[in-house]
């Protein structure tokens, strides 16, 4: 009998979930795909996704089966039975509200919008893909042409002596003048074409347009009534162009509110520096095109025809000439383009500049090789810093200044994503941090926020921003880079007791010093975000106490609050540092040891180097006594009349051999 009853009480279990699983209308948890661009509210806080839902992330319903809490099997199959004549039950009372109530049409409605954006996204991102491959095809001929011109430029007399010889060693031709106005204007658009994108959100509604930063002035001026907030973000980088941006913008509107603690004294607004992935070709041919071009003789001036390209604003070209001129300096093509340029991680500190020239100082042609790159994941990427300043006003702008066109999100795919051209890295969330804020919010627009301000959207977009590159948005696919730099460390140690090979122990000084370099640089920039967020802490507490006294209401009281925003930033921000700080200990006194040990492998080289001398000095003895005996019996034993059965005579000899000789020597040398 109570085996009977088990039985039973497993078939109703059993029956229970299939009946709940054929209800769900989303299936298993284990088939539900991560979505990229709803995943912030989760990340940051710890609360519901109904409480704190300001991510923008698209409900997933939950659909419970009555039938699944039947007690026994007769009661599931009287109920399965009678489900067919029975009047509709009355509804939960505690199902009544309209975040857990869904209906069939809502729910296909939402799966048709998740379905649906993914691949639009997709063949937008095949055709940039296409026209960015053919246009660049060319572009990378004469890319290839202008390189090879310049190693061969600076190439060594022994290969230019080889180049009378063979072909590849010869001074390479360069590319006309029109071909390299072509490839400047590919790699550095000049100012008025470069692409913008805005951004506009209302309650319920999103809407992207991108346009060129030549007509951006006119997107500033007003908008739409149903907006709430409109972000601009232009890639500029700190230089003239960005100076004259951001001041004209801030006089065309209404102070925002104060950020003091942010910002700097003086400049309320905040800006934090951004790590992220570039192709290393990417970054090469970039610094190549600059540096190459730079100081060509005669293309300035045909360059200059082309600066304000595309430029139909009504201030941005007097107020650059302006402040050209009272910076003293020249707006010419390659002042106004050197800001595109990424740094790498030796090349100055962005953070805190104080004006336009303040930019990127190049140190040399070729870039740094980056110890991370050994890591099989990151091999083709170079690890690149930009700044990302935030200029808001009180009439719901938000203008965000950035070259950072890289790839910020850790993804499997990163390979792939490195080689996508920088113009569509935005349409790619999976990649782009700016991009995912804005799908984040693609659908419900500010619905979701605790209060639909300026301020509340700048301080989501810079948590999100700086809190890049991780691999939390993807579900931790990818190694993280502390994981990376964690097993480069490893191998270092590992080289240190390899069998002593010459010239080996320099090469690997060299990767430790260029490890706890890069390990300095990113645990500064780390530590930087820490001031910064601390600083956005107080900043926003402060506003909440203003509101508060002014009776201000959030819009949405269950809405992620901007200080749950900063904390998840600070926690994450806090976690890379210290794990950084943990590997540059390591690495440091690894490196320490290495000294100690070759020290010690010094000393017993020393002792056994000193047996070898005793040996060396018999032989030297020994050569100093037969070495003269030789030289004079050849150098009497020669014939000096001439050259025996030959017409041809000894200045022959000499001429031919000596001249060889002298060839030989300037080749091997």
């Amino acid at each position: 009998m109570a085996r009977r009853v088990q039985e039973e009480e497993q078939q109703a279990w059993e029956l229970s979930e299939d009946i709940r699983r054929s209800s769900s209308p989303y299936g298993s948890s284990d088939e539900r795909r991560h979505s990229s661009s709803a995943s912030s509210s989760s990340q940051s806080t710890g609360n519901s996704a109904e409480a704190r839902g300001s991510a923008g992330r698209r409900s997933r319903p939950s659909v419970s089966s009555a039938s699944a809490a039947l007690a026994t099997v007769q009661e599931q199959r009287e109920h399965r039975s009678m489900s067919f004549d029975m009047p509709e039950r009355p509804a939960d009372p505690r199902l009544a509200s309209e975040e857990t109530v869904v209906s069939s049409q809502d729910v296909l409605t939402n799966f048709e919008k998740v379905a649906s954006r993914k691949p639009e996204q997709e063949r937008r991102r095949r055709e940039q893909l296409a026209r960015y491959g053919a246009q660049n095809q060319g572009h990378r001929h004469v890319y290839e042409r202008l390189r090879r011109w310049a190693d061969t430029r600076s190439m060594p007399l022994k290969d230019r002596i080889k180049g009378l010889l063979f072909d590849e060693h010869k001074q390479q031709p360069l590319p006309s003048y029109q071909e390299l106005i072509a490839l400047a204007k590919h790699y550095y658009p000049p100012r008025g074409q470069l692409k913008v994108h805005v951004c506009d959100f209302g309650l319920g509604r999103a809407e992207h347009t991108e346009i060129t930063l030549g007509e951006v002035e006119e997107y500033w001026q007003a908008k739409p009534d149903w907006v709430d907030v409109r972000w601009i973000h232009a890639p500029l980088g700190i230089g003239l162009a960005h100076s004259s941006i951001e001041d004209i913008f801030l006089h065309d509107g209404e102070k925002g509110r104060r950020f003091e603690t942010t910002g700097r004294a003086g400049w309320p607004y905040p800006e934090t520096e951004i790590l992220n992935f570039r192709g290393q070709d990417n970054v090469q041919e970039m610094r190549d095109v600059y540096l190459l071009l730079k100081d060509l003789d005669g293309l300035d001036e045909q360059l200059e025809e082309h600066i304000w390209d595309g430029d139909k604003n009504s201030s941005f070209q007097s107020d650059v000439t302006w402040r050209a001129g009272h910076l003293g300096v020249s707006a010419n093509y390659w002042t106004m383009a050197a800001s595109d340029m990424p740094w790498q991680l030796s090349e100055g500190m962005t953070l805190g500049s104080q004006g336009p020239m303040e930019g990127l100082k190049p140190i040399g042609r070729h870039i740094e090789r980056q110890l991370l790159s050994s890591h099989p994941f990151y091999a083709k990427s170079q690890l690149v810093r930009n700044p990302f300043r935030t200029f808001h006003r009180g009439d719901g702008f938000l203008l965000t200044l950035s070259p950072m066109a890289g790839v910020n999100y850790l993804d499997k795919n990163l390979s792939q994503y490195l080689s996508e051209p920088l113009d569509a890295m935005f349409d790619n969330d999976d990649a782009s941090a700016v991009g995912h804020v804005f799908q984040a919010f693609a659908e419900k627009g500010t619905r979701t926020w605790h209060r639909r301000t300026t301020e509340w959207f700048l301080v989501y977009l810079l948590t999100e921003v700086g809190c890049t590159p991780h691999s939390i948005r993807q579900g931790f696919n990818a190694p993280p880079m502390e994981n990376a730099y964690s097993v480069v460390v490893q191998d270092l140690k590992r080289r240190r007791f390899e069998p002593w090979v010459r010239n080996e122990t320099v090469k690997l000084v060299r990767d430790y010093l260029n490890c706890v370099d890069e390990l300095t640089t990113i645990r500064v920039i780390l530590q930087s975000k820490v001031n910064l967020f601390q600083a956005l802490l107080t900043d926003m507490k402060k506003f909440e106490m203003e509101d508060l006294k002014l009776c201000r209401k959030p819009d949405n009281p269950d809405g992620e609050t901007a200080s749950d925003r900063i904390n998840f930033a600070l926690s994450n921000v806090k976690s890379q540092h210290e794990c950084m700080e943990k590997i540059l200990i390591d690495a440091k006194s690894s490196m320490n040891a290495l000294f100690q040990l070759r020290s010690i492998e010094q000393n017993e080289l020393a002792i056994v180097s000193d047996s070898q001398n005793k040996a060396i000095i018999v032989f030297t003895g020994v050569t100093i006594i037969f070495l003269p005996l030789s030289f004079f019996t050849s150098y009497y034993g020669m014939n000096l009349t001439g050259i025996a059965n030959t017409t041809l005579t000894e200045n022959y000899f000499w001429k031919v051999c000596g001249s060889v000789a002298l060839l030989i020597v300037l080749l091997v040398v």
